[in-house]
């Protein structure tokens, strides 16, 4: 009886090691880079929750709540949705899920300030973000992706007008997010000007 007792209680220790080592990952890169069809590609791969803020935000948005108006007014227009609103968002998806293999997170952290306090929130749940994958590709790709899904989707936030303000968006206020991970050594980059199964190739790599 005692072994018996000794042996469950040595598997629950271990499954609650497994569960505080849980991966978290972030898919970084400028609007149509990618992270969200890499994102699918990597949960399914390895059974990880995809966070993707986009998604999180447009089914809000969906709603038609009071929420998901005020987050559509910056939505719509393509600037940032405070930060404080995005991060009780996550960490409410986090606690639902907090039993996940491993998280992906879509399309955040999008500022420095957001990239703290994302690693202050997992802090408090005894986690931490492990890689940040980088998708590159050129500019021009990008605009022309973002032009294509404009037209098929009707997206609002995929006309040519403000593609071009969010890409500015990006260069001037998501770029410095680079370097919080690579002063914490968790930079790594991946090429995506080629095939998707190229790319994902390296991600698997790095994961």
């Amino acid at each position: 009886m005692y072994l018996c007792t000794l042996k469950n209680n040595i598997f629950f220790v271990l499954i609650c090691g497994l569960k505080k080592t849980m991966k978290a990952i972030v898919l970084f890169g400028a609007p149509g880079s990618g992270k969200g069809t890499h994102s699918a590609l990597i949960a399914q791969e390895y059974n990880f929750l995809h966070l993707s803020t986009g998604d999180i935000l447009r089914a809000e948005v969906a709603s038609k709540s009071d929420l998901g108006k005020l987050v559509d007014g910056y939505i719509s227009k393509g600037a940032l949705v405070p930060d404080e609103l995005i991060i009780n968002i996550l960490a409410k998806k986090i606690d639902e899920n907090i039993d996940a293999n491993g998280i992906i997170l879509d399309g955040f952290p999008r500022t420095v300030t957001q990239a703290e306090a994302l690693d202050e929130m997992l802090e408090r749940r005894g986690k931490k973000i492990d890689v940040m994958v980088d998708i590159n590709v050129a500019e021009k790709t990008l605009f022309d992706r973002l032009v294509l899904r404009g037209s098929i989707s009707g997206r609002a936030d995929d006309t040519p007008e403000t593609i071009k303000k969010r890409l500015a968006v990006y260069r001037e206020q998501t770029e410095p997010v680079k370097a919080h991970y690579k002063r914490t050594n968790r930079y790594f980059s991946a090429d995506n000007n080629g095939s998707v199964e190229q790319c994902f190739e390296q991600i698997k790599g790095l994961i």
